[in-house]
C-alpha cells in the first residue's frame, strides 16, 4: 500500500496539480490587489465615494457606523453592497484569465495534432 501511495504522489498529475494549487494562490492575491488597489479607488471616484469598500445599507439598526465592520461590530444588520462588488470583480477578473488559458492551451492542442 505504501508503494501504491509513492508511485500515485510522485506522477506528474499530483505535481502539475500541486504547482497549479500553489500559482493560483499567488495569482489570487494579485488579482485581489488589483481590484481594491487599482480598480475600486476608479470605481469610487467615478461614484463619488470615497471609499466604496465601506459601501453598506443598514436594513436593521441605528449605530451610523462609518464602516461595514465598525456596523456588524455595533450590532446593525447590513448589506455589504461595496464587498459583494469587489468580489465580484475579482470573479471576473480570474474566469476571464482561466478563460484565456484554456482558449490558449486548446489552440496549443489543435496546432500540436494538426
Amino acid at each position: 500500500m505504501l508503494k501504491e501511495f509513492k508511485e500515485f504522489a510522485i506522477k506528474g498529475n499530483m505535481v502539475d496539480m500541486a504547482i497549479g494549487i500553489i500559482i493560483g494562490a499567488a495569482f489570487s492575491t494579485v488579482v485581489n490587489s488589483l481590484v481594491n488597489d487599482v480598480l475600486m479607488p476608479i470605481i469610487a471616484a467615478i461614484s463619488g465615494s470615497p471609499d466604496f469598500s465601506n459601501l453598506f445599507i443598514v436594513l436593521k439598526g441605528n449605530s451610523g457606523a462609518a464602516t461595514v465592520e465598525a456596523a456588524r461590530a455595533a450590532g446593525d444588520v447590513v448589506l455589504a453592497l461595496g464587498l459583494f462588488i469587489n468580489a465580484l470583480i475579482s470573479f471576473l477578473i480570474v474566469a476571464w484569465v482561466l478563460f484565456l488559458i484554456v482558449k490558449g492551451m486548446n489552440k496549443l492542442k489543435r496546432e500540436q495534432a494538426a
